[in-house]
């Protein structure tokens, strides 16, 4: 099976059931990937993340070579 029919599957057994323990574990496994997501960086990793992205809203770029050499050395 592909991807796609994968993905059609799942969401027809979504939509067919009424089992609310079934959707609140598929809900559950969706919610822990975010998190998990995001609480795999490092707090320093985490504030350079939130840092560059102020940085990109207000149209500040900084030269990828630099970056690359400042994160290798840690």
């Amino acid at each position: 099976m592909n991807i796609q029919s994968v993905k059609l599957e799942l969401l027809k057994m979504i939509i067919n059931t009424d089992n609310p323990s079934v959707l609140d574990k598929i809900m559950g496994i969706f919610q822990n990937e975010k998190q998990d997501f995001w609480s795999n960086f490092s707090k320093e990793e985490q504030e350079d993340i939130i840092a560059g992205i102020d940085e990109l809203d207000k149209d500040e770029k900084y030269n990828y070579d630099e970056i690359i050499k400042k994160h290798r050395k840690k």
